[in-house]
């Protein structure tokens, strides 16, 4: 007798380095045997603003790099109370029920702390780790839902860097029997990852290029004492001269120097560092304009030069997302110095350019709750497969898991492998 076939509800989430808020998807996976490609369908997508005094405490916390027990274990469990809240808030806004529509919830907690490369830190008593909050438990108890988190601790664990950690949904994706494409998401921090033309979704890599929005949201805040959090459509540093010796000289630094893998965040490029280069600049006579735009340029400019280095040739598309896709400054510079590649943004593909880490992080918790390992990508320090996320049971635990056993059957368990092959739709397709 023939298994049925799976049947996965999903919401996935992801709190980015910008503390915007969170975004939000609800996607349904379906496959009818082990051995078929994976279905993926978008059916919807919100994002829930952070509320200001926990984006405080939160910012703070990192921005010190000062902290207690007692801070710690307060910010864990609140950040796991507006997720939760930010999860009701999205099904009641989206029209749909938690219990009847959705199997699983899966997602990544507000990264606090991420340090892949210790040499980059001479003279500390430091080691590679990693530290996000939100805690699930509080997730699965205030809904009702199953929930999954800790992608990125479980893929450190196997002698990777845990981040971008989304090389393997990417290629699934995008991956095209001719065309070399890069899917490139500019959140605080820039990351991309690149599928290779052949249609083999195996062929893929990604890492991060360095700040993305997290240098120019912090500037917009310096010069307007936390009145406005970003640069909306780019405004302010289009207003403003590009300072090239200060972007060059920012350039050489040790991190944007350091070969792949390479992964970082706040604690490399946070808001005291982009402070000091406005100060600085501020004092050689530049406007805040003048200030905004370097800074735009210093993104800008680290992904041209990171796609000259690592990308294949030809690279024949770049597909971008996250809130830096927004920014003319930072799209035109791309078109300008990489003329020959099309560039344009993922909801040409179907995905609101919010949602593509959601997504991400969505099927990470497909993957991890059927028990298959996840894709390994090229160019990191580590082959090692592995089941990667910790599950947190609700209610409907052991319903799920009794679903998940009988789609596997009597499926060999040498044969569980990652999945290669996805067939992608969206309800946002253009």
């Amino acid at each position: 007798m023939s298994s049925p076939p799976l049947s996965l509800r999903v919401i996935g989430h992801n709190a980015g380095t910008s503390m915007d808020g969170l975004d939000l998807v609800h996607v349904h996976f379906t496959q009818e045997s082990p051995d078929k490609p994976l279905k993926c369908e978008l059916l919807r997508y919100g994002e829930i603003d952070m509320p200001k005094p926990l984006k405080r405490k939160v910012m703070h916390l990192i921005k010190t790099n000062t902290t207690s027990p007692e801070e710690i274990s307060v910010v864990n469990v609140r950040l796991g109370e507006f997720f939760a809240s930010a999860i009701k808030q999205f099904a009641q806004e989206q029209g749909f029920s938690l219990k009847d529509d959705v199997d699983i919830i899966a997602g990544q907690g507000q990264t606090i702390w991420h340090l892949p490369l210790p040499e980059l830190f001479p003279g500390r008593d430091v080691s590679r780790a990693h530290l996000d909050m939100a805690e699930i438990s509080t997730i699965a108890a205030e809904t009702g839902i199953t929930t999954m988190g800790n992608f990125r601790v479980s893929d450190f664990a196997l002698g990777r860097q845990g981040c971008p950690l989304f090389a393997a949904f990417d290629s699934l994706w995008v991956n095209h029997p001719t065309k070399t494409r890069a899917v490139q998401n500019i959140g605080g921090i820039a990351n991309f990852s690149v599928s290779a033309a052949g249609g083999d979704a195996t062929k893929c890599f990604d890492f991060d290029t360095g700040p993305g929005n997290v240098f120019i949201d912090a500037a917009v805040r310096y010069f307007t004492n936390g009145e406005r959090e970003y640069d909306k459509n780019g405004e302010m540093g289009a207003k403003g001269k590009v300072r090239q010796d200060v972007v060059d000289e920012w350039l050489q630094h040790p991190y944007f120097t350091h070969d792949i893998p390479k992964t970082t965040g706040r604690e490399t490029f946070g808001d005291d560092t982009a402070d000091k280069i406005c100060e600085k600049m501020i004092k050689e006579g530049a406007t805040p304009e003048d200030c905004v735009a370097t800074i735009t340029r210093i993104t800008a400019q680290s992904l041209v030069e990171h796609y000259q280095r690592y990308a294949p040739k030809p690279l024949d598309e770049i597909y971008m997302g996250g809130g830096g896709s927004r920014n003319p400054n930072i799209v035109n510079y791309l078109r300008e110095q990489l003329p020959n590649t099309y560039i344009t943004t993922i909801d040409e593909l179907g995905v609101p350019l919010g949602a593509k880490e959601a997504l991400g992080f969505a099927f990470l918790g497909c993957e991890g709750f059927v028990g298959r390992p996840v894709m390994v990508p090229q160019h990191v320090e580590s082959q090692r497969e592995g089941v990667i996320g910790h599950i947190q049971p609700g209610d409907n635990h052991f319903k799920l898991r009794k679903n998940v056993v009988r789609f596997w059957g009597d499926w060999p368990e040498d044969n569980v492998k990652p999945t290669t092959k996805m067939e992608f739709s969206s309800r946002f397709a253009q």
